[in-house]
């Protein structure tokens, strides 16, 4: 039997430079309807996506087009995952215009540069930049930040979790 549950938050830094849009106005109902994972998304002004926790690159898509960066030790209650989705429809694009900066399996500061990106190209191909960055796992997200904020710098949002 378990003893008293404990509270942890996760505190989420924006992977990239930008303006925030609620996730319910990304025109991706898979997104937009939380499917994924709670969140926001950035309309991205730099060309870099950082790691938005310290943990592990458990998974670095091919294309380049989308990340996942858990923090906890690996399979425990602890565990937790963000989510980074470079663009939409992105993966169409089998990497064109991504730049892997890291590896899938590398330990990463919050912070650390991911993923660089050619937004021009990426556009001129038809593909929106918005991104969504969404939380895995279970817990309620406490803060969420508004207005523009600075890739590796600005919290987006607190992740309140029941341990």
């Amino acid at each position: 039997m378990r003893g008293p549950q404990s509270q942890s938050n996760l505190v989420v830094l924006a992977p990239l430079d930008g303006q925030i849009v609620p996730l319910e106005q990304v025109p991706d109902e898979v997104f937009a309807q939380k499917l994924v994972g709670d969140g926001l998304a950035i309309d991205p002004q730099g060309s870099v996506a950082v790691a938005p926790i310290s943990g592990r690159l458990v998974r670095l898509f091919p294309g380049g087009h989308a990340f996942v960066i858990a923090s906890g030790p690996e399979g425990s209650e602890e565990e937790a995952a963000v989510i980074v989705h470079l663009g939409l429809d992105t993966v169409e694009l089998a990497g064109s215009g991504f730049t892997l900066l890291a590896q899938e399996g590398d330990r990463v500061e919050a912070g650390t540069p991911v993923v660089r990106f050619d937004r021009a190209r990426i556009e001129a191909q038809g593909k929106s930049m918005l991104s969504p960055v969404v939380f895995s796992g279970s817990g309620t997200l406490t803060q969420r930040a508004s207005g523009r904020v600075h890739a590796g710098q600005d919290v987006i949002f607190v992740v309140q979790r029941a341990l």
